[in-house]
């Protein structure tokens, strides 16, 4: 039997760790870092995602059968580069092809040779000329720092003041690090945002069912954005037609794209989309599984997840052998107080055990650790409620049941995941 790797510490990873553990052909999962919600035959390991050498190291002592990449920084720092070159199976793209969501700079201009549709937009690495040319646009004005900024590089400015806020501390304050080196400034889009996601093996790819993410912190989408405060999948107003749009306007150029620079990708390519009425926009591309997306996707996945991982590593991807199952799945954020803002650790965390008794419930935990034998929490978004049902409403009311039997101090989460097409 099998014993597989999962690189990264988020709820992403877990929800990876808990479906692959479902494998008949897995023996154990390995998660590094990992956090407190390892249990079972998924175990953590001490390494950090990052840390390219220790990471072989312990694939290659344990006789890891294939590593999964969930975090794209561990794709940036040159891991799966590394085990290729070792003879190994991964999972992710490669440095080159994670480009495609470390540079928002790249991306855009990969949008626009591909031909594939996108906001009208610059970028600039000098901030007196983006300045100028975002004062110059229609408002609001999008600004987004070109690197990693763990979701929160992307302001929306609505007047000349809000611009040069946006460009002071991208670019002169540098809150973000060398992320905010260059900046694209974009015009606006109007609509509704929605998640699509992709697995590719370079060559074939599968799209999965859409989903819809609730980006701001507070009820009725007020405050600063997050990592991410719930999802539902599918999104019910999604068409096949809409998907197929995607596939043939975005993934398979974007695809090809990244083949031409010798960047071929291999992994879960996450295209952000504005929807608005016929007109779907690409603002995003992402090179590996949402979080929370993830969490819905496996509640929902009704095939074998190590023989799909293992073949798109091995260029042998079969789409017709991705399945899902019928109904909804969605995932409730519970957040530490403070959170997208300064927040506290340590937090004792009770009812887990109690909730997940309940009917359709997984609990997939995204930053929590042990503390002498006492589960705390160990950073902003702390826990992922998730359940299914056959219809929206049921999956959410499942959801928001199981989170009364749940306590840390301070919690706090969205009542209203899912109320813009749920009828609760």
């Amino acid at each position: 039997m099998a014993d597989v790797l999962v690189v990264g510490g988020g709820g992403r990873e877990q929800a990876l760790a808990w479906k692959l553990a479902q494998s008949p052909a897995v023996n154990k999962v390995y998660i590094a870092p990992g956090n407190g919600g390892s249990k079972g035959n998924i175990e953590n390991v001490a390494i950090a995602f990052d840390d390219v050498d220790g990471l072989l190291k312990f694939a290659q002592e344990n006789n890891i059968t294939l590593t999964v990449v969930g975090q794209e920084a561990a794709s940036e720092a040159g891991v799966v580069d590394a085990f290729k070159s070792a003879g190994l199976t991964i999972f992710g793209p490669t440095k080159a092809a994670v480009r495609i969501e470390t540079s928002k700079a790249f991306s855009k201009d990969l949008m626009a040779s591909e031909n594939i549709p996108t906001a009208e937009y610059k970028n600039f690495g000098d901030a007196e000329k983006a300045r100028t040319y975002a004062k110059s646009r229609p408002r609001p004005v999008v600004i987004k720092a070109d690197g990693l900024a763990t979701g929160k590089g992307v302001i929306i400015a609505q007047n000349e003041a809000e611009i040069d806020s946006a460009i002071d501390e991208i670019m002169v304050k540098k809150v973000f690090g060398d992320a905010g080196n260059q900046v694209v400034v974009e015009d606006f889009l109007k609509g509704q945002e929605v998640s699509t996601h992709a697995l590719a093996d370079g060559q074939r790819a599968v799209m999965f069912p859409a989903s819809q993410d609730h980006k701001q912190i507070f009820d009725g989408d007020k405050g600063p954005n997050t990592g991410g405060m719930g999802v539902i999948a599918p999104v019910p107003w999604i068409t096949k037609a809409h998907l197929d749009f995607v596939y043939e306007h975005a993934v398979q150029p974007a695809l090809r794209g990244l083949e031409k620079q010798g960047a071929t990708f291999n992994g879960c390519l996450y295209p952000g989309l504005m929807i608005d009425g016929d007109d779907i926009k690409l603002l995003e591309f992402n090179a590996r599984f949402g979080d929370p997306e993830a969490e819905v996707y496996m509640r929902l996945l009704d095939s074998d997840l190590y023989e799909i991982f293992t073949a798109c590593g091995n260029r042998t991807l079969d789409p017709d052998s991705v399945k899902w199952h019928d109904g909804f799945a969605v995932t409730v954020v519970l957040a530490s107080p403070g959170y997208p803002g300064d927040y506290p650790k340590g937090l004792p965390i009770t009812g887990i055990e109690e909730a997940e008794k309940l009917e359709g419930i997984v609990v997939f935990h995204a930053d929590t650790a042990v503390k002498d034998g006492q589960l705390v929490s160990a950073g902003g978004r702390v826990l992922n409620v998730t359940a299914t049902g056959s219809t929206l409403d049921e999956a959410l009311n499942k959801a928001y049941e199981a989170i009364k039997l749940i306590n840390f101090e301070g919690m706090h989460y969205r009542t209203d995941i899912g109320r813009r097409v749920a009828g609760v």
